[in-house]
């Protein structure tokens, strides 16, 4: 059993439902004999990894589809050994080099290379070479973002990248000049709410058009996130037509209560209490700059103009450390605190 989000996830480009312009131009591609390096970017939940996928089976194939799983170890300069899993069919490789930390940087020298020197198993495919997906290209280090930039240039006729990330601005200049720029950006409230209405049909129950929309409007037009706020509230929903709102999830509520936590006491107590649910957020694999941003936001919504300039400005501060580390804990409770110090401050006037 599978989430709907998965469930229902296009696997072709003509099952795609919104962006027809931008599906128009991957079919034109698809078929062209030039394919180059390509970048996709884009909020969370518009559709990247969804489009990449379908591009790829639309140049190779329904084999991109038998998919495996392999764990690779390797050695780190001080010859410490790590692991990392690797994504794999006959057409293609998908990667996270980012997961490593500051280690990326010899997955871009070493593997990515061994894989771009390393010729097409079949050899009735079109096209005679291998497409390495990165993930999260934007979080690469600087020093891996260089090696991939070498990479790029080295083994074009063997290899071709697609770099998926949410920003732009944190990859370097010379990586974005030799990819092909393709935004996603995020559907309408309207097309989201379609897309809802399509999958509520194929699990034959009735979702009211007005419900339809306030989950498009919670999620900002997140479609993996209202996919997943329309499964959990018709779960625990027999009858949708008395739901005005959908129902928030766990992580949401809890770091609803850390900011309450975080204005309610400033005390080294408290922030050990925090600091707990921040671990509990961490080990349910809620990426760290996401709680960052939502507690920002959850903090900002209890505070006059003056502090909420103050908790943008941390948040600004500790995200960006937070990319530079590796701990991602120690930044989020070294962000917790500052908040803490500045509001006790504030509101004693010292």
């Amino acid at each position: 059993m599978s989430l709907w989000a998965d469930k229902y996830r296009p696997t072709t480009l003509d099952q795609l439902t919104y962006h027809k312009g931008l599906t128009q131009q991957l079919k034109q591609m698809a078929v062209s004999e030039n394919i180059p390096h390509m970048l996709f970017y884009g909020p969370s939940g518009a559709g990247k990894k969804t489009r990449i996928t379908a591009i790829l089976r639309e140049i190779f194939g329904p084999g991109v589809e038998k998919l495996k799983v392999d764990e690779r170890q390797f050695a780190t300069p001080s010859r410490r050994k790590m692991v990392f899993t690797i994504v794999s069919s006959n057409f293609h490789l998908e990667l996270n080099p980012s997961d490593l930390g500051v280690y990326d940087r010899v997955i871009v020298q070493d593997v990515i290379k061994d894989i771009a020197q390393s010729k097409q198993i079949d050899a009735n495919a079109k096209h005679q070479f291998k497409v390495v997906i990165i993930d999260q290209a934007d979080e690469l280090t600087r020093e891996a973002q260089a090696a991939l930039r070498r990479t790029m240039e080295k083994h074009t006729s063997t290899m071709r990248l697609i770099l998926c990330c949410n920003s732009l601005s944190k990859i370097i200049a010379p990586v974005r000049s030799r990819c092909l720029l393709i935004r996603v950006a995020r559907p309408s409230q309207r097309e989201v709410s379609s897309a809802l209405q399509l999958v509520a049909q194929h699990e034959k129950f009735l979702l009211p058009p007005e419900l339809a929309l306030n989950i498009a409007q919670h999620t900002q037009c997140n479609l993996r996130a209202s996919l997943l706020a329309l499964e959990s509230t018709a779960v625990r929903r027999t009858n949708l037509n008395d739901v005005q709102k959908p129902d928030r999830v766990d992580w949401e509520i809890l770091i609803s209560k850390i900011a309450k936590m975080i204005i309610e006491e400033q005390t080294p107590a408290k922030l050990l209490a925090v600091r707990g649910h921040l671990y509990e957020l961490i080990t349910h694999c809620i990426q760290p700059s996401l709680v960052l941003k939502n507690l920002s936001f959850e903090l900002a919504k209890s505070m006059d103009d003056k502090m909420k300039r103050v908790v943008i400005e941390k948040a600004a501060f500790h995200e960006h450390r937070m990319r530079k580390g590796q701990k991602h804990i120690f930044h989020l409770e070294a962000f917790v605190a500052s908040i803490m110090h500045e509001y006790k401050c504030y509101r004693t006037g010292v």
